[in-house]
This record gives C-alpha cells, structure tokens and sequence, in this order.
C-alpha cells in the first residue's frame, strides 16, 4: 500500500498582512525588499506583492502573525481610464 503525499503549496510573492500600507512599505524598506504591487484589502489589512519570492519569503518571516492565511476581500479591479 502506498501513501500520496499532497503536492505544497506553490511559492507566493503575494501576502496578505493585517497592516497598514505605510507599515508594510516601511518593513520592505528596512528589509530591502522591492514592492511589485500594493493594495488595501476590503477586509481590513494590505495586500503586497514583491519583485521576487526571496524578498516575499524573507519579508514574511518579518510579518509572523500579522500574515492573514485564508481568504481575503478584495476590491474589484478595473482597468484604467
């Protein structure tokens, strides 16, 4: 009898953190990590997006507990005029 081990999850550059945008710009700066994007979650917290998975990896050690697991709210994204 074999076991199946599930696949991990893949690695993400975005995280979802119980913060302002104005403490998670000032954790990436400290850490130099280099934000791709950035936006506040309906939800309550920011979503920010790094360059790399290295900066999302480090920076999301230095967000321990205030990373959100689960599901979020998001605004609907519309293109621009």
């Amino acid at each position: 009898m074999s076991t199946v081990t599930p696949p991990a999850a893949a690695p993400s550059r975005a995280i979802n953190v119980a913060l302002s945008e104005a403490e998670v710009t000032a954790a990436c700066t400290k850490h130099r990590a280099a934000i791709s994007a950035m936006e506040p979650l309906m939800s309550g917290g920011t979503r920010v997006v790094l360059n790399n998975i290295t900066d999302a990896d480090r920076v999301r050690a230095v967000f321990g507990k205030k990373v959100i697991e689960g599901t979020v709210k998001r605004a609907r994204w519309q293109r621009g005029h």
